[in-house]
């Protein structure tokens, strides 16, 4: 294969520049030239004026110190248009007009599915898993789940370190919209007493407050409740601004969806013990803009390579992941088809109190 392409797409992950360096070592190596489509599929619709703000050629030696960078060189965007087929036919040319006969597209659900549109254009596709929310149901782990995970372990222990000295509960809210793999694992590593997820559906407020309630009273003043920001979708419906109000508890406006800090004045509003004052905090983007911990590291230097050999010997269409610690690769159409997960063992492991 002549010449090749990388980008990154949808949400930046830890560990994507750690993967395009090595896209471009293993390339270099095989004396493949590279392309670099900037912003997503949004480079390859050719979306700026200016070509270099679509794309890049690329060297190794310009990546040489990019491995250990959190975010992407590349840049990173949604693009939308790329879900009708007149976009696709549009990148596919694109790399066409560049002599690129293969891609290696780094993101999530969304990206692979952008992958397989240009695989029916002809397009030579190998996709990486790049998301924190590590919500893809082929692989163990996806590139940035392990660096978001750390990141929230380290603010979960220093915030029930400061709880602990207060005597205070402690809402603590992390990412996954679908998959609560974050939470649940950042949870179990800390040893919070109560996490909640999206993948439980109808979950109740008064439930969890019930909870807190017989974990002061055993005497736990400072629990821990760790919450996935998609749950706040598949909660049961509860008045809360109506209930806060009624309280005389003000901040909560009518329609607004309840989130970590209106979360922990319903469960302060609903403590058996008038003292009990409960806290949030949200840990939000830094999860994405964490440094890549050495798992990740070394995950996106084995997908890259592996990536680009694939390529190079004319295999496409795969996507690669991660299964009993080992690397391997399968086709793209079935990996999308692959249910997420959901580690209920662990789920009830760590509500058991």
């Amino acid at each position: 294969m002549a010449k090749i392409a990388v980008l990154t797409s949808g949400g930046d992950s830890p560990g994507m520049n750690a993967a395009v360096m090595s896209v471009a070592r293993s390339a270099a190596l095989l004396d493949m030239p590279l392309i670099g489509i900037k912003r997503g599929f949004n480079g390859l619709i050719g979306k700026y004026p200016k070509p270099e703000d679509n794309y890049v050629e690329l060297s190794l030696d310009q990546l040489l110190d990019i491995a250990d960078l959190p975010g992407t060189y590349l840049r990173t965007a949604r693009c939308l248009e790329f879900q009708e087929e007149e976009y696709q036919k549009k990148g596919a040319q694109f790399l066409r007009d560049l002599n690129v006969q293969g891609l290696v597209v780094i993101g999530g659900d969304g990206s692979f599915r952008g992958a397989q549109s240009l695989s029916k254009q002809g397009i030579h596709c190998i996709g990486i898993p790049g998301t924190i929310d590590n919500d893809l149901g082929y692989t163990e782990m996806s590139l940035g789940f392990d660096s978001a995970v750390n990141l929230c372990v380290d603010y979960i222990r220093a915030i029930r370190a400061t709880s602990r000295s207060h005597d205070r509960p402690h809402v603590v809210e992390v990412m996954g919209r679908n998959c609560g793999d974050i939470a649940l694992t950042a949870a179990q590593s800390t040893g919070c007493e109560i996490v909640v997820v999206p993948e439980i559906k109808g979950w109740d407020i008064r439930d969890v407050a019930k909870r807190l309630n017989n974990l002061v009273e055993r005497g736990n003043t400072r629990a821990t409740v760790v919450v996935a920001e998609g749950a706040w979708r598949t909660m049961a419906d509860f008045d809360y601004v109506s209930f806060l109000n009624d309280k005389g508890i003000k901040g909560a406006y009518e329609g607004q969806r309840i989130d970590a800090i209106n979360f922990a004045r319903v469960l302060q509003a609903m403590a058996n013990n008038p003292e009990t004052v409960v806290r949030a905090t949200v840990v939000g983007y830094t999860q994405r803009g964490v440094a890549p911990t050495a798992r990740d590291g070394a995950f996106a230097f084995e997908a890259g390579a592996m990536a680009v050999n694939l390529l190079k010997h004319n295999i496409s269409n795969q996507v690669i992941g991660v299964r009993n610690g080992r690397t391997f690769h399968m086709p793209l159409e079935t990996a999308l088809n692959a249910k997420p997960h959901f580690n209920r063992r662990m789920f009830n492991m760590v509500n058991a109190l």
